[in-house]
């Protein structure tokens, strides 16, 4: 997911697909497991709703989550035929509801909300949503529902701009990784900046 040109782009790859990079993704995983221990948790579910990856580049969350915590249990789905998941089909129409203890991914921005939605019908209770975004998600009135219903828990921004492509361009925005556990709706979410020096 990213802003740059997405709808005018050359370039553009099918399904909206660009690659997140495992360094943003390894520093989160690495601040989130001070607070939160489920990936440490040997009997953890993880899904990969949208994992990505192709004949070029690696699944980036599988890889970054084995990379810190080993053999993990996780199932990846993805809708192109290209890509490293184990399931080609579309999560949105997937039957996964109370398989997962985490549902982790960079969506497609077009289908975020849906996608964010439907994570939080289907994690078991108590577990985990986790998506990347831009930081501006938090606004607009499409959103508004969201966080009246499911504020996210912690919110954890990436105080360097992450670029989406090979040339490592960047947008015009920050990203950060939202957390929403099931069950637990705070009054207002829990901010940490990764600072990337």
């Amino acid at each position: 997911m990213s802003s740059t040109n997405r709808t005018n782009s050359a370039d553009r790859h099918k399904y909206d697909y660009y690659v997140t990079p495992q360094k943003p993704i390894l520093q989160f995983l690495n601040c989130f497991s001070k607070y939160e221990n489920v990936f440490k948790n040997p009997n953890t579910k993880i899904l990969d709703c949208c994992c990505g990856g192709d004949e070029l580049h690696e699944a980036s969350y599988p890889v970054a989550i084995r990379n810190i915590y080993g053999n993990v249990d996780m199932d990846l789905y993805d809708i192109r035929e290209d890509s490293k998941a184990d399931f080609k089909e579309d999560y949105l129409l997937a039957d996964t509801k109370d398989r997962y203890d985490v549902i982790i991914t960079n969506p497609p921005f077009d289908l975020s909300y849906d996608i964010i939605k439907k994570a939080l019908d289907d994690v078991k209770m108590g577990g985990f949503v986790i998506m990347l975004l831009r930081l501006n998600y938090f606004g607009g009135k499409v959103r508004s529902n969201l966080w009246k219903e499911h504020m996210p828990k912690y919110c954890f921004v990436h105080n360097k701009r992450i670029s989406f492509t090979d040339n490592g361009k960047t947008d015009s925005i920050e990203y950060c990784h939202m957390i929403w556990q099931k069950g637990y709706n705070p009054e207002f979410t829990d901010l940490q900046v990764i600072i990337d020096e």
